[in-house]
């Protein structure tokens, strides 16, 4: 019963972990203001090594438009800056020796429209994640039941939890997509 019990939130867990990727992801969506969260997931090729470029540089936002990228080893500017070209980001980064200025144009109307395509497409994916975790959880919890480890009482109980869980975690990603959205086509 223990093994039954830890599946709950080991499930629970798991819908976290996608609900809070699926934050991160959109946290990478340019909406026309400066943010950090747009480079700072970005692989860049360092000595021969794919680095995150928040671990090699300092990134900070001066300005509502503005992204300041400060590498720690100055020799890697022109990877950084090959790296935000190949990025498909639509920003035309500025380098001047020292640090590399990102500034954060408007966003066209199709522009706009084409990137909250995108947070549907993720956030869809975060949904099937998160059901996929539920059919795992429910296949586990009638294995359990066939096998006699649990009662039939407790099997409906464990499957009414966990289509709670599922609700709950998939209504919190609705929620952050409406956001996004609305932040998205903010003028």
């Amino acid at each position: 019963m223990a093994s039954i019990d830890n599946l709950v939130s080991d499930v629970e867990s798991k819908m976290m972990d996608a609900t809070e990727a699926l934050e991160g992801d959109f946290a990478g969506f340019r909406t026309g203001k400066a943010s950090t969260g747009l480079v700072e997931n970005l692989m860049v090729d360092y000595y021969g090594t794919s680095t995150r470029l928040r671990d090699m540089a300092g990134i900070s936002t001066p300005e509502a438009r503005l992204i300041v990228i400060q590498p720690w080893d100055q020799t890697a500017l022109p990877e950084i800056e090959k790296t935000i070209l190949a990025s498909n980001l639509g920003i035309s980064p500025v380098n001047d020796g020292r640090v590399i200025r990102l500034p954060i144009p408007e966003l066209s109307e199709e522009r706009r429209i084409e990137l909250a395509k995108q947070v549907k497409k993720r956030s869809e994916k975060a949904k099937v994640e998160i059901r996929n975790h539920r059919r795992d959880a429910n296949d586990l919890v009638k294995k359990s039941q066939k096998a006699s480890e649990i009662t039939e009482d407790d099997e409906k109980d464990m499957h009414d939890q966990i289509q709670k869980l599922t609700d709950e975690y998939t209504g919190q990603v609705d929620a952050l997509t409406v956001k996004k959205e609305s932040e998205l086509m903010q003028v």
